[in-house]
């Protein structure tokens, strides 16, 4: 079984432009290549993890839109190599994700599987899991912009 993450995003952004934003990001950190085209095809970062992006079209019974209010337009997936350094690709997928949000700066929704909501952007306000194992010191100090601890769950 894969180990994946998605970063649901209700942004006006065609997904074209979500996909430049985040080569930009994966390339100022050096996780993407900048020729990567995260856009419907099969990219890797340098340390393992698969990242692709795709337009949304959220069904009514879509959790992240009837739970937490954000209709995503943009899904980015992301899987990690299960024989590479997980907790180093996790801190990768942080990386990449608070690094879109600060470029796109719209409403989103971290999580694995449905199953564990790791950040909550809305209106403006983020909020991070207060999970410590997930929000460590090292992953804390990625965050740029003020934030919340509250732990958000989708229904059982």
């Amino acid at each position: 079984m894969s180990i994946s993450y998605s970063l649901a995003l209700a942004t006006p952004l065609p997904a074209e432009q979500v996909a430049d934003a985040l080569r930009e990001v994966g390339a100022t950190t050096g996780l993407l290549d900048a020729t990567a085209q995260p856009l419907g095809d099969d990219t890797t970062t340098t340390d393992g993890t698969w990242v692709r992006i795709v337009p949304e079209h959220p069904r009514p019974w879509n959790p992240v839109l009837e739970v937490l209010g954000v209709a995503p337009t943009v899904r980015v997936s992301f899987r990690l190599d299960k024989a590479g350094d997980i907790t180093r690709q996790q801190d990768g997928v942080v990386r990449l994700a608070l690094g879109l949000l600060a470029r796109v700066r719209s409403d989103a929704v971290l999580h694995s599987d449905f199953e564990v909501i790791w950040l909550l952007l809305r209106h403006g306000e983020l909020l991070l899991n207060e999970r410590d194992d997930l929000w460590p010191p090292n992953r804390l100090a990625l965050v740029a912009y003020p934030y919340r601890r509250e732990t958000r769950t989708f229904p059982e």
